[in-house]
């Protein structure tokens, strides 16, 4: 039981510490926002970043496993999946030490009062790049563990979601999934 507390914890502090490092994918902004984005004193609100759109489709692995029983997971689901956040959790703390590394060198090729255009952007492909092997890491789990789970169980899953709509997987106006 309690490798079970430690793999939903260390799957839980992978996906937040994930995304976090997603970088922003805004549009650049203007200095100054529109006006229906500023408060009644006139300083500018900060909006909320827009909702990951694959949240819905996808469950944490901590999700899953706190609800195994209420699943019905099998032992293998269960061996496989623990199994999968092990190694997904080593592979992403190699990759967050590398970025920090990354971030560390960019941080101090911007310090200097002339920066060299070429070398910080070519240092930050490199910081971009571990980020997306971050990204790609914590999807390819989210995958692998869906695609272990019935269609039952991950209907059991939708449904246990605080934000549940009928007509999930795809959305509170989607249409129920089809019947196999």
């Amino acid at each position: 039981m309690k490798a079970i507390i430690a793999i939903v914890f260390a799957a839980a502090f992978l996906i937040a510490t994930a995304v976090a490092q997603q970088p922003n994918q805004q549009q650049p902004r203007s200095p100054h926002p529109p006006p229906d984005m500023q408060g009644a004193d006139g300083m500018p609100d900060h909006p909320h970043p827009p909702p990951d759109p694959l949240a819905h489709l996808m469950f944490p692995p901590d999700m899953i496993l706190a609800h195994a029983r209420e699943l019905n997971l099998t032992d293998d689901q269960k061996a496989f999946m623990r199994a999968e956040v092990q190694k997904t959790m080593t592979s992403f703390q190699d990759l967050q030490w590398k970025l920090q590394d990354q971030m560390e060198l960019l941080q101090e090729i911007m310090k200097s009062s002339t920066v060299n255009e070429q070398q910080a952007v070519a240092q930050l492909d490199k910081v971009l790049d571990i980020e997306n092997q971050i990204k790609r890491l914590h999807i390819g789990l989210a995958v692998r563990l869906k695609n272990r789970l019935t269609p039952e169980q991950q209907d059991q899953l939708h449904k246990m979601r605080p934000d549940h709509h009928p007509g999930m997987p795809g959305g509170p106006d989607a249409p129920p999934p089809p019947i196999q």
